[in-house]
């Protein structure tokens, strides 16, 4: 597969797994996107979209990944673009492969991220009253804090003698004298 076909503002690498598994990553500037989906799918015969979703890269930003694959061609092609924290905004895809819409609603659901030009961008999955982005690596998981830990007991609050350990906040609970605003 040609990759330079991206131009010059574009980087490649090939990403792990190897063999017929390994797919050719393609990073290009948020500016570049639309140009990038377009080329993957009218150069590189790049015709199915099967996904597009984020990755926080805290504290830095966010890397949107969208996975194309040509069915005549059997070869498939990850295309990311880094966004600013503060403010994430690419353009949309949807002219280019009209079956993102869903995967950039649910992307913009969950981690906030604006697809500019995309008007259909209601919510998807979470009810209307939710507020934040729950996957979003600073969202707070209150109702962790609030429903006690599934699971075994502490060492020490059962009927057996054990040494009592201190005890831990599940993944993904923050201290809470690290939230904003205090305590929940």
């Amino acid at each position: 597969m040609d990759l330079s076909v991206f131009g010059d503002g574009a980087s490649f690498s090939e990403s792990a797994g190897g063999g017929r598994f390994a797919r050719q990553t393609v990073d290009v500037p948020p500016a570049g996107w639309v140009a990038a989906l377009l080329t993957a799918r009218d150069e590189l015969a790049c015709d199915f979209f099967d996904w597009l979703s984020a990755v926080d890269e805290l504290p830095d930003g966010f890397t949107v990944v969208a996975h194309v694959y040509s069915t005549s061609l059997l070869h498939g092609l990850l295309l990311r673009v880094s966004l600013p924290r503060l403010s994430p905004a690419v353009p949309t895809v949807v002219p280019v492969f009209p079956g993102a819409a869903w995967h950039e609603r649910e992307t913009h659901e969950m981690f906030g991220i604006d697809f500019t030009g995309n008007d259909a961008l209601t919510p998807l999955l979470l009810p209307p009253e939710f507020e934040g982005h729950p996957l979003r690596k600073e969202f707070v998981l209150a109702s962790r804090v609030a429903k006690p830990w599934p699971g075994a007991k502490e060492p020490g609050e059962s009927e057996h003698t054990v040494s009592k350990r201190a005890p831990m906040r599940p993944p993904g609970v923050p201290d809470p004298s690290e939230w904003p605003g205090g305590r929940v």
